[in-house]
């Protein structure tokens, strides 16, 4: 018998439990295709090196249009169905995730939206559950995934596709790679937030921002001179693990990470609100699980 090679993955041979779910924006690790991320990567013929992103925009990647055509939505939504049909079975997320895409010879960027907008049967029923509507959230205090939402208005806002998830949430495949970078879409992005949240009496609100992300406090200025302006009762605040406070406090999680879905007391689908009621014209790909 031939021993496996290094770093050969069996799917059977891997324990029936998922592994988190690998980062949303705040990834440390280069994306192989460039992404909307604030490095490219130049091929020099001695390895890859990663450039310094000058881009103002928060814009499509240029292998997206090619990537998400009619003709490949078919493929993606089963890749979806047939992920999150592992996970509701109980195998580990990134061998399954390889397994499904493999079998369609996915892109890493669609490979990124088949995740992002994946979920287990349990992980789905227990995000409705806990899910609360714009007009409940209505005097309740808020607290907001800073660069979850506002990288997801952001792109919006630059034209670049928004995925629609199984659990209804709407998915950019931005990255920004332990660094933010302002945009042209920025301000008019925070601008935008904060006018739906007073058109909907949410008043109490909390940003909550990844300190360890270069340009994090820059940002919370940014941020907080824009609510001065517009004499919004906003805090924002830097943390070293924003997820936890979003997992634990008793406010409202204004996200569509994985990870805060799953274990928050209650959340609310801000990022997809805004898109659908102020943002008609952003193409929105519906990339929900079919039925099995």
């Amino acid at each position: 018998m031939v021993a496996p090679t290094a770093g050969c993955v069996n799917l059977f041979l891997t324990p029936l439990v998922n592994d988190h779910p690998l980062p949303y924006h705040t990834q440390q690790s280069p994306d192989r295709e460039g992404g909307v991320t604030n490095h490219e990567s130049q091929d020099t013929g001695h390895g890859t090196r990663i450039m310094p992103d000058k881009r103002t925009h928060r814009g499509r990647h240029p292998a997206d249009a090619a990537a998400f055509t009619e003709s490949m939505i078919g493929d993606l939504r089963t890749a979806v169905s047939d992920f999150s049909f592992l996970l509701t079975k109980g195998y580990a997320e990134k061998s399954s995730l390889k397994l499904v895409c493999d079998k369609f010879s996915l892109t890493q960027r669609q490979r990124l939206a088949v995740m992002r907008c994946s979920c287990s049967d349990q992980q789905l029923a227990n995000r409705k559950q806990k899910e609360i509507s714009i007009a409940q959230a209505a005097g309740r205090p808020v607290a907001i995934d800073g660069y979850n939402v506002l990288i997801t208005i952001e792109a919006a806002l630059s034209d670049s596709f928004i995925f629609k998830g199984s659990d209804n949430c709407f998915k950019d495949i931005a990255s920004i790679h332990g660094t933010y970078r302002k945009v042209t879409e920025t301000i008019p992005a925070v601008e935008l937030i904060g006018i739906f949240l007073e058109e909907a009496e949410i008043t109490n609100v909390l940003w909550l921002l990844d300190s360890p992300v270069s340009n994090s406090a820059k940002l919370k200025q940014l941020i907080a001179k824009i609510a001065a302006k517009y004499d919004w009762n906003w805090q924002v605040e830097l943390s070293q693990n924003p997820d936890r406070t979003l997992i634990e406090t008793d406010s409202t999680a204004a996200t569509s990470d994985g990870i805060i879905l799953d274990n928050c007391k209650s959340w609310l689908n801000l990022a997809a609100e805004i898109i659908k009621q102020k943002l008609t014209s952003v193409e929105v790909i519906d990339l929900s699980a079919v039925s099995q």
